[in-house]
């Protein structure tokens, strides 16, 4: 007797794949909420009280495990669907029945297993990512081993291939995300640019050295603390800065740190009865007012140094190399001015200013001005990996020290060396070519 075509096997095997092909589409809809949402959105959520938001922070923390458990979920379902659906098939149309089979799964799972479930998941990755936190965490607790085997088996063939894998490095750079995500929404308007610069010079403070933004010591104000009170009270007063290092002997030996306030301070106590004494200026040593120097390494981190200053209380430290050879000075303001951009006072004169723009649309710029400035004011891309000032890269490109008028080209610009100063280059016109 011959077994009816839709008998109870039938329906059972169609409902099987039905089933399957729900949890493909789950699997994939899973895959494309949890990848595509924002940690931070979550992270927020979660703050707020959502159970959900914060299961699914926890299964994306390793997103290796997680792919890897979503992925091995749908392929078996796929295969185990197409598989039934093909013996299902072949019973009906006989030989015919592979290739129909494969067409109709085909079109199943690309419509309903893969746009439709992640089309509607990349609409609200969020909430998304929170429903289906729960049952990800049960399937990738069931699927750990295997997911476990197939991560040392992948890694064992790609050592094999000369490939070397981190097990403990994050997919997802931070840095690299953020500063990706502003860029986009600075180019889409949506970002200002004031704004882009203030977020990413903040992220970068631990990937600068105090060195790349320091004041060199060819530039530091100093005074010889052996040179008579009046002239280092004459020196104070002409000086724009309120700090300023004591040295004896040679600038390297530095003794000390004068402040304006303290100095005026000890001449105020000496006025005490309405004048100050030859002998009284004579006796006075501006050592006992000065502050002992702090040093720090040239090596140290913006992000560590700022810590530091905050942690003292201080605002001004001197750079020494590996040797204690003094390299230049860095204060608070420096590291600041590394985020939200160039900090005027009303000590600054327009001429200090280290870009000028002429009437031909080029730029006048101090030698001394760090190339990561120079692009952040104008969106540039100039390298700044062999040099940190723009005079440096100058010299670094012509292998040689220029002399005042000589020009050169590359990365796309043209620099004109207007002023030097001995051997240091003091001013460049540069323009886009």
């Amino acid at each position: 007797m011959d077994t009816p075509l839709l008998d109870a096997a039938f329906w059972i095997t169609s409902g099987a794949v039905l089933v399957l092909l729900v949890l493909s589409a789950f699997f994939s809809g899973s895959e494309t909420a949890l990848t595509a949402a924002s940690r931070g959105k979550l992270r927020s959520a979660a703050d707020r009280g959502s159970n959900g938001a914060g299961r699914a922070l926890k299964v994306t923390e390793d997103n290796e495990r997680l792919i890897g458990s979503i992925l091995l979920g749908n392929n078996v379902v796929n295969i185990l669907a197409t598989a039934l659906a093909t013996a299902l098939l072949t019973r009906i149309f006989g030989q015919n029945g592979v290739a129909v089979a494969t067409l109709v799964m085909t079109l199943l799972v690309l419509i309903f297993a893969e746009v439709l479930p992640k089309t509607f998941a990349i609409t609200n990755p969020e909430s998304v990512a929170a429903r289906v936190a729960r049952p990800i965490q049960v399937v990738i607790l069931l699927f750990s081993p295997v997911v476990a085997a197939v991560r040392v088996l992948v890694r064992g063939v790609l050592w094999l291939c000369g490939v070397r894998t981190d097990p403990d490095s994050n997919i997802l750079a931070v840095r690299e995300e953020i500063a990706g995500a502003l860029q986009l929404g600075h180019s889409e308007g949506v970002v200002e640019k004031e704004d882009r610069d203030r977020i990413l010079g903040a992220l970068d403070l631990s990937q600068l050295t105090v060195e790349e933004i320091m004041l060199h010591r060819s530039g530091i104000e100093m005074i010889d603390a052996n040179l008579p009170i009046a002239d280092i009270l004459r020196q104070v007063l002409d000086s724009s800065h309120s700090r300023l290092p004591l040295f004896k002997g040679e600038p390297e030996n530095v003794v000390g740190i004068l402040h304006a306030k303290d100095l005026l301070r000890a001449m105020h106590r000496m006025l005490g009865d309405g004048r100050i004494e030859p002998d009284e200026l004579a006796g006075f040593n501006v050592l006992d007012v000065a502050m002992t120097p702090y040093f720090v390494p040239e090596t140290t981190t913006l992000d560590d140094q700022m810590r530091r200053f905050l942690h003292r209380k201080t605002h001004f430290a001197l750079v020494v190399d590996e040797y204690g050879t003094l390299q230049g000075l860095i204060t608070l303001e420096d590291i600041l001015e590394e985020i939200v951009g160039e900090i005027a006072d009303e000590f600054d004169r327009p001429e200090d200013q280290p870009i000028l723009m002429t009437e031909d649309g080029a730029y006048v710029v101090d030698g001394a001005m760090t190339i990561r400035d120079l692009n952040r004011a104008h969106d540039w891309n100039l390298p700044d990996d062999e040099a940190n000032t723009v005079a440096g890269l100058v010299i670094h490109e012509a292998q040689s020290i220029p002399t005042e008028g000589q020009v050169f080209s590359f990365h796309g610009f043209r620099f004109e060396v207007l002023e030097k100063e001995e051997n240091r280059i003091a001013a460049l016109k540069i323009r886009r070519l």
